[in-house]
């Protein structure tokens, strides 16, 4: 009996450190991969749509192309046009992003939706935008479903998550671009979320993010 309490000891014992170490170490590098500290700590357009945000990320990365060449990528993204430049199998339904400016799909005004999920209950809403500078997006989605809701409606769903995914371009040197991502959410009951925001929801983000800095740079490279 006391060696499997000294096997259940130890093993709580290398969970906390390996909480411990994810909290002051990987996750504060994570939230902020690639982003300079006046990057990572300035506001951004879009912000004040979350004010009271329970999590937030900076992620950012310089791309090989000035914003104006960069701005036409962001402006068809959506489940149902050009895809999100991501992992394709998670978050496209398989099908690849496109790899060219698609010009049916140029057209984006504030309040449009993109689809996010192939039965079209999820999506994003374009919430601002401003060419070739800011582009915001907004998800309000019911839990555990994951449906998006219209934020106006009361009451609030008894669990939500709300949250902005904001696209900040600016001119970089050697006409380049730098591009900040910067994400802000809300959910609710916390006591609920936080555990599958801490696992789950921001390591997932930071897959997905890193995968999309690299296919824009890569797309990118080949039409500069």
């Amino acid at each position: 009996m006391s060696g499997h309490r000294s096997t259940l000891g130890a093993a709580a014992a290398s969970a906390v450190v390996a909480l411990a170490l994810h909290g002051l170490i990987l996750r504060p590098r994570m939230l902020t991969w690639g982003a300079t500290p006046d990057e990572a700590a300035r506001g951004y357009p879009g912000d004040d749509l979350v004010p009271e945000a329970s999590s937030s990320s900076t992620m950012a990365t310089t791309l090989p192309a000035p914003p104006e060449q960069v701005w036409p990528w962001l402006v068809q993204m959506g489940g149902d046009r050009a895809g999100w430049y991501s992992w394709d199998r998670l978050d496209h339904m398989g099908e690849p992003s496109a790899d060219v400016i698609v010009p049916e799909w140029q057209s984006l005004e504030e309040g449009q939706r993109l689809i996010a999920a192939p039965d079209g209950r999820s999506w994003f809403t374009v919430a601002l935008l401003e060419p070739e500078q800011t582009l915001v997006l907004r998800s309000n989605l019911e839990l555990p479903s994951g449906h998006s809701f219209d934020a106006r409606s009361a009451p609030l769903p008894r669990a939500y998550m709300n949250g902005v995914w904001g696209f900040h371009l600016r001119q970089a040197p050697g006409d380049g671009t730098r591009l900040v991502v910067r994400t802000r959410g809300l959910s609710r009951p916390r006591r609920f979320t936080w555990p599958f925001d801490l696992m789950f929801g921001e390591p997932a983000h930071f897959i997905m993010q890193t995968r999309q800095f690299h296919n824009l740079r890569t797309r990118l490279g080949r039409t500069s």
